[in-house]
């Protein structure tokens, strides 16, 4: 099984794709410099092995690696995700 994760702007949204299959988003609101992370889903036939979590990474990892901003994290996965992951800790916005 091949797994891509795409950011898709235009969308705005991270997307999951699995063996080209849209297969779970993350969607968010980017403005004045915060990333408002606002819904995770990976669709309820595809849930397996981490692909939440998966596809949060990414999503953290791009929004760190280009400098879109700091994350505000409505999506409660995407809370618990970085409470776990205190790596990502530094994106929160204060």
């Amino acid at each position: 099984m091949s797994t891509e994760i795409r950011h898709e702007a235009a969308e705005h949204r991270y997307a999951l794709y699995l063996d080209g299959e849209l297969s779970g988003v993350a969607d968010y609101i980017a403005t004045d410099g915060k990333v408002y992370m606002t819904h995770t889903e990976v669709f309820p036939a595809k849930r397996q092995n981490g692909l939440g979590g998966m596809l949060v990474q990414a999503a953290l990892d791009d929004i760190r690696l280009t400098g879109a901003g700091t994350v505000v994290p409505q999506c409660s996965f995407v809370g618990h995700y970085i409470r776990t992951h205190p790596d990502y800790e530094e994106l929160l916005a204060s």
